[in-house]
């Protein structure tokens, strides 16, 4: 039976390769040809061509492609209220010769003011003009946090950490709740930083700055679980992790291990997203975690009937014959990696390394694409 509720069996992680109109676009914006309400009005009508092919390929969840952003994380940070943006010095490199530019964040004032935000109101916009569900994608609150560490939470302004991961929490919940109150139904987090946990030179980076590996992914599970804590009952949040991607090229390797206890027994997300069963993505043994986990009401009760009596792919003989058959609880397909727009336009199979999900109540795979820094 098809899905009506997110997350969906086809869906996909938010971001979409930039049209060439909204480039050029962006290109004559940057040299002061257009003023930005004519560069707001070609990114609705490239939007809304982008809805349309989406919907035209069948997806059931909708979103703006990331249009309107330069960055996927930077352009929300900034415009949280005490939140400050500029250019720095990349920290966390991509294992490549090319570099983006690196947005780098930090706290300039005690955070818990909400003033609203301008991705709720490109929200209202996707959400007039899709007939499917419509889809919002944010960075994770551990995003200001982990790539400058100390450096963005100031010891003046937040001589406790765990005061600054509260208000952090707090702050993001009415963020969540702004979204929420808009209309949106179908939200997800973007979590890379517990996926660069699991990479061990990482770690010891983390290590190096003054921050614990192991507690972090603790600290971050609580912002998150924070941030969802005011949602309507019908509202889905999920989440996405990736290691990194720019260009082709990544930033950390590692397995799910370091960080899988939190992340499928602590968070509370209803839907995971993620890179599996490859070198640098790690095997399925991490996803014994889900089926271990006690019912908290996040969940059906029937999950772990359903996982029991339903057929399954089993994963043991793509990993030495590891024996984690009973832990049935996600449903691993080959990803596809939807392209929308650019060069060498194609839905390709990838043979081992893609997207999948992991649903409370409904296991099986997903397909996703997603452009990052």
């Amino acid at each position: 039976m098809q899905r009506t509720k997110p997350p969906f069996r086809a869906d996909h992680v938010g971001s979409l390769l930039r049209s060439a109109a909204l480039r050029d676009a962006r290109s004559r914006r940057e040299r002061s040809e257009i003023d930005a309400t004519t560069l707001t009005q070609i990114e609705d009508e490239e939007i809304k061509t982008l809805i349309a092919k989406q919907e035209a390929v069948g997806l059931k969840s909708i979103t703006d492609g990331e249009y309107r952003r330069a960055s996927w994380q930077t352009d929300f940070l900034q415009a949280l209220d005490g939140i400050e943006t500029r250019l720095g010095d990349r920290k966390l490199k991509f294992q490549g010769g090319v570099q983006p530019k690196q947005w780098v964040s930090r706290v300039v004032e005690k955070l818990g003011r909400f003033s609203g935000h301008p991705q709720i109101e490109q929200f209202r916009f996707l959400l007039a003009n899709t007939k499917q569900t419509a889809k919002v994608t944010i960075p994770s609150p551990s995003a200001l946090h982990f790539r400058q560490g100390r450096a963005a939470v100031p010891e003046d302004i937040y001589p406790d950490m765990d005061e600054f991961y509260r208000d952090m929490g707090a702050l993001y919940a009415k963020v969540v709740r702004g979204f929420a109150d808009a209309g949106c139904r179908y939200l997800q987090l973007d979590e890379v930083n517990l996926a660069y946990l699991c990479d061990p030179s990482l770690r010891e980076h983390v290590k190096a700055r003054g921050d614990d590996p192991d507690t972090l992914p603790l600290a971050y599970a609580g912002m998150i679980n924070a941030a969802m804590s005011d949602i309507p009952a019908d509202m889905t949040i999920s989440m996405h992790l990736c290691r990194g991607n720019f260009r082709s090229t990544f930033v950390a390797s590692g397995g799910y291990e370091p960080v899988a206890d939190v992340l499928f027994n602590t968070i509370k997300v209803h839907g995971y997203f993620m890179e599996y069963d490859s070198e640098r993505a790690g095997g399925f043994e991490p996803l014994r975690f889900p089926a271990q986990r006690q019912d908290r009401g996040a969940r059906p009760r029937h999950f772990e009937d359903r996982a029991a009596r339903e057929p399954r792919y089993d994963p043991a003989p793509h990993r030495g014959g590891c024996e984690i058959r009973p832990a049935r609880s996600v449903g691993a397909l080959a990803a596809m990696r939807l392209r929308i727009h650019g060069r060498r336009q194609h839905a390709g199979r990838r043979r081992a390394v893609g997207e999948a999900a992991y649903d409370r109540g409904d296991r099986r795979g997903s397909l996703g694409m997603k452009r990052g820094e």
